[in-house]
């Protein structure tokens, strides 16, 4: 099955006057009698660099890109951007994310998207963001109060590849060969929420996905390599283990001896091969695509 169009720079958002894209992929026509299921994707990049169209090296090298084989399988994939952290710190990337989902259901009928089965998924950076969106997290308010952010009713499911989940314990956690740890001095994190995860304890854990795991979390999907060196593997099983301990259905793949990206010793792409073919089987059975 080949895709069908893609739309391309579409502004789904305009905050502080900064202009959001997103990027549409559609399937074929004639794939569906129907309204179809939807992905939001979020790229990674530390919240400071990344392409919302590549989730890394050896994904990009594919014949399909991933969202081309979401698209060909029957969704319609959004790809979005959201502010970095040299443009605003944490909470404007959640709230990014949770406009492109709005955006979506509101031109949901516009582009035959079956509201009831819009999915998140992000890699790294755009992990986290997937889950929190799909978390329904809060968004801190200046008082220290938080509100549910808006846009992320009904997500349906979330996949996650090596993404952060723990914002506050991440460098502890790091492997002993890690290029880089939260607890850095102006670290990714750091610079995500304008303060060292230390200094900014409770921010830190409003930022973190483990804060929100709770009974009402939809279905998740977890992958990570046992060797990333830049977010720990202990990441994915902790937030793995809390949500199953909340009553969560959780799906934990993790690849020994990959890397960040799914990189692996011997170059091949067979790990990203593997987590990606499981990502779409995740998303088919819990959109009820046969």
């Amino acid at each position: 099955m080949t895709a069908g169009q893609v739309l391309k720079g579409i502004e789904f958002s305009r905050p502080g006057g900064v202009p959001l894209l997103l990027d549409l992929y559609l399937p074929a026509e004639g794939t569906s009698q129907g309204p179809v299921p939807a992905v939001v994707h979020f790229h990674g990049g530390g919240w400071r660099m990344g392409e919302r169209s590549s989730l890394g090296p050896v994904t990009d090298a594919f014949a399909l890109t991933p969202f081309e084989r979401l698209a060909a399988a029957g969704f319609v994939v959004v790809s979005a951007d959201y502010r970095l952290s040299s443009q605003a710190v944490f909470p404007a990337q959640l709230e990014d994310a949770t406009a492109a989902v709005a955006w979506l259901r509101t031109h949901a009928a516009e582009y035959n998207v079956d509201p009831g089965r819009i999915f998140t998924w992000g890699d790294s950076a755009g992990g986290h963001l997937a889950c929190l969106v799909g978390l329904g997290a809060h968004v801190p308010g200046s008082d220290g109060s938080g509100t549910v952010a808006s846009g992320a009713n009904a997500v349906a499911a979330v996949a996650a590849w090596y993404a952060p989940t723990d914002l506050v314990r991440m460098g502890s956690q790091a492997l002993p060969d890690a290029v880089a740890t939260a607890d850095d001095p102006g670290s990714r994190e750091a610079l995500l929420l304008g303060a060292q995860p230390a200094d900014a304890p409770d921010r830190a854990a409003a930022a973190s996905p483990l804060s929100y795991a709770g009974g009402q979390a939809p279905p998740f999907f977890l992958a990570h390599g046992t060797a990333d060196r830049f977010v720990p593997p202990a990441q994915a099983t902790t937030f793995a283990a809390a949500l199953e301990t909340a009553g969560a259905d959780v799906e934990l793949l993790l690849i020994e001896g990959a890397d960040h990206m799914w990189l692996l010793p011997d170059k091949s792409p067979a790990a990203a091969q593997k987590v990606l073919d499981a990502t779409i089987d995740f998303f088919r059975r819990h959109a009820r695509i046969t």
